[in-house]
């Protein structure tokens, strides 16, 4: 299985931006909530699930949609369940560490 996984620099933070790779350039809408799955904020390199978990266990701040990837970060502890929210049936999380 693979994920899209893109790491934007902004002020020497790094931010990982993570999606199944199924839900590339999609939307999804849900009463007034929405989030959109771009090309240009989630698009980076197409990798396996292994290689993003790996990536994510050290990241401080993170976005990411989609069943497997959640599935597997809940898998490695890296989020809880509580912390998923889901738009329209889509599974997302975040994390800041301050």
């Amino acid at each position: 299985m693979n994920v899209y996984l893109k790491i934007h620099i902004r002020d020497d933070f790094e931010t990982i931006a993570c999606c199944d790779e199924e839900l590339l350039d999609q939307v999804f809408k849900e009463g007034n909530l929405k989030i959109e799955i771009s090309n240009q904020f989630f698009g980076g390199r197409l990798i396996n699930l292994e290689e993003a978990i790996s990536i994510l266990q050290n990241a401080s701040f993170f976005n990411i949609v989609g069943e497997k990837i959640i599935n597997e970060a809940i898998k490695f502890k890296i989020l809880t369940k509580e912390g998923v929210r889901f738009i329209n049936g889509i599974p997302m999380a975040l994390k800041m560490m301050f």
